[in-house]
């Protein structure tokens, strides 16, 4: 159960800016681009690392610590609003990284992934506004 929560966690971080610390002392700034169970990860759009590098394998032996740079994508408050006008037909997933809406309608933080009609429609125009509050 630990594990997989661990497990769960670190698999946010795909896709997101994270500051990587290596045993000898290195910063690495990139996008998580992949890891794996043994923390071997690969870094893109890499910054901090010397001229002409832009992405980075790193063995996870070697990582001392892997630290989120951006805020993470509120779920719990997008879900919030959606609940406002689906009451009780929104759940959290966080563990895959998503709202479901009326049990057909899957919303990331990239928008809606799943789903079409009126009420899609109706979250599109929910989660813009919400991320146009969110950029001010």
């Amino acid at each position: 159960m630990v594990f997989r929560k661990f497990g769960e966690e670190i698999s946010s971080f795909v896709g997101k800016l994270v500051l990587v610390e290596v045993v000898d002392g290195k910063h690495y700034t990139g996008v998580l681009a992949g890891i794996d169970e043994n923390l071997n990860i690969i870094l893109d759009k890499v910054t901090g690392a010397g001229e002409n590098v832009y992405k980075v394998a790193v063995n996870g032996t070697n990582v001392k610590e892997i630290k989120l740079t951006e805020k993470p994508f509120d779920f719990r408050a997008l879900a919030e609003r959606f609940s406002r006008v689906f009451p009780g037909l929104v759940t959290v997933r966080e563990d895959i990284g998503a709202i479901i809406v009326m049990d057909k309608i899957k919303v990331t933080e990239k928008g809606v992934a799943e789903g079409s009609g009126l009420a899609a429609e109706k979250v599109k125009v929910i989660f813009d506004e919400y991320l146009r509050e969110k950029k001010k």
